[in-house]
């Protein structure tokens, strides 16, 4: 019993040396550690709230912001500064401001506003900030890019020399647009300007060119709406989806067409062709004006700030085609405007007007007649489109334009009742079938050669004995024959190469034969029954 009394003390003897030995050790490197620290002072820049409103604060102190700097409030909501006065900074809210109030303080980040950019982004819907919308997880970017950034240099640019194919036959025949170009789409409310943004989508498909869709200040269920559309026709792969709801703070709408912007031109630098879409402007300009008077910002016209017009400039001159020493890549816009009561003139759309290198004007009326897409020849125009535009439409579609229009006069002076030569008369029956093939249904984007065939025939006289109201179900039976038999001219008008005249002859041939079969064998089957 003795004996291992003695042992016992003896263990924790050895145990209490060990624990001494371990304890000095320990101590002897933390003070080593905090003789070799540097102790220095940090000083955090602190804010407070003074007043808060939808969408914005006023905050006192914070004497060394930057304009444009990333704030964050309690809660990790965030801000962006917008004003820099003596008395105090206006802040724009990124986030609700419910649970905001006066006396909360208000801390630096000391960087820009900034979103994820990358591969990772196609096929998400975001926010304005770059954040998952679609329940399907974090986004793993390749990098983050300032929301704001300077647009290339004239130096850094190329002329626009590639088509951008919208598969609408009115627009790539008569309105082209190149990849590079900022085309504006505008038109009253319900007149199907967003219709042609998703046909425009749908047809890149296969042409390995990104789509971004930046929807501002748009209801929650038409952006549902549109995603459910790009999901239906298999093309939400390449795109990506920026969403700033009317519910969403007014500064997020703001952010939200520069944010999209930056995320194309991440692709634009490994020269990558982009298409950016901004639906729409007008009601980015609206949440502007919200924000600059809720800021006690000078009103302009209609209420807008003076700036109004450099906050569309600066994003839209992003747009552009790169040299090859910079990548090579291309950014093309499609901004959308809204007009009231067909007043192209007013504040907004002559702005963007006078920034884009054209615009696509939808009519109203055209659009009550039932004459879709309804685009209005005449309004629309494309300062660019031209050069970019396959050779196959140039030999088709040439004087397309100034024919139309000229038809459209005459039809408006036929409706007098005066009584009309015969040249007239056949020159309005002509376009009164090529308005009849430019009609085209949502959803379905027609190959180059189709279209090509579809214009020829009526140019070339092939519809002119086709019943007006069968012209449509003569021009799918066309295409259709064109597709099977002329396989090798399609490719090479997919191609790029000049139609020849024989080229034309043939398919006008094809053209012919699929109208006079046709109606051959009607006429047949009518006689037969009689």
């Amino acid at each position: 019993m003795e004996g291992n009394a003695k042992s016992r003390e003896s263990t924790s003897r050895g145990d209490d040396g060990v624990l001494k030995s371990f304890l000095a050790s320990t101590f002897s490197t933390l003070d080593e550690v905090l003789l070799s620290q540097q102790p220095d002072l940090t000083l955090h820049e602190v804010g407070v709230v003074k007043f808060v409103s939808r969408g914005i604060v006023r905050v006192d102190g914070l004497p060394n912001i930057r304009a444009e700097e990333l704030v964050r409030f309690p809660g990790n909501l965030m801000g962006l500064v917008f004003n820099i006065d003596p008395d105090e900074v206006g802040v724009i809210l990124l986030d609700p401001s419910e649970h905001i109030g006066a006396g909360a303080e208000v801390h630096r980040t000391g960087r820009v506003l900034d979103v994820p950019v990358g591969d990772a982004m196609l096929g998400r819907i975001v926010d304005a900030l770059g954040r998952p919308l679609d329940n399907k997880g974090d986004i793993a970017a390749a990098k983050r890019l300032p929301v704001e950034r300077e647009a290339p240099a004239v130096m850094d640019r190329l002329p626009v020399t590639v088509p951008l194919q919208t598969g609408i036959k009115v627009i790539d025949a008569l309105i082209p647009i190149g990849r590079g170009q900022r085309e504006l789409i505008l038109g009253d409310r319900q007149t199907g300007k967003t219709a042609i943004i998703l046909d425009t989508i749908i047809n890149q498909k296969g042409k390995d060119v990104i789509c971004i869709y930046c929807a501002i200040g748009k209801q929650s269920s038409d952006t549902a709406r549109v995603v459910a559309d790009l999901e239906a026709h298999g093309v939400m792969n390449f795109c990506t989806i920026v969403v700033a709801t009317g519910e969403d703070p007014p500064g997020l709408q703001f952010i939200a067409p520069y944010a999209a912007t930056s995320m194309g031109e991440y692709f634009m630098s490994q020269g990558r062709d982009v298409l950016v879409v901004y639906d729409d402007l007008t009601r980015h300009a609206r949440a502007y004006r919200e924000l600059s008077l809720l800021l006690r910002r000078p009103p302009g016209r209609e209420a807008f700030p003076g700036d109004i017009f450099y906050i569309h400039s600066r994003m839209l001159e992003r747009s552009t085609h790169l040299r090859a020493e910079l990548g090579g890549g291309s950014l093309t816009a499609l901004p959308i405007t809204e007009t009231e009561a067909q007043d192209m003139s007013s504040y907004i759309p002559t702005n963007l007007i006078s920034i884009t290198d054209g615009q696509i004007y939808l009519s109203p009326p055209l659009f009550q007649k039932g004459i879709l897409p309804a685009i209005d020849v005449g309004k629309s125009v494309s300062r660019v489109g031209g050069k970019t535009q396959l050779p196959a439409y140039r030999a088709v579609a040439g004087d397309l334009r100034l024919s139309y229009s000229q038809f459209e006069e005459l039809e408006s002076f036929s409706r007098f009742g005066t009584r009309l030569d015969e040249s007239t008369r056949r020159t309005l029956e002509r376009g009164w079938r090529v308005r009849e093939i430019l009609k085209q249904n949502q959803y379905v984007p027609l190959p180059v050669a189709e279209q090509i065939a579809a214009l020829l025939s009526v140019t070339g006289g092939a519809l002119d004995e086709v019943p007006l109201e069968r012209v449509g179900e003569a021009e799918a039976a066309i295409r259709q024959a064109v597709r099977e038999q002329l396989i090798d001219l399609c490719a090479r008008i997919e191609a790029g190469e000049k139609l020849g005249l024989s080229d034309k002859e043939a398919m006008l041939r094809v053209a012919r034969d699929v109208v006079a079969k046709k109606f051959r064998e009607e006429s047949r089957a009518d006689n037969g029954s009689a």
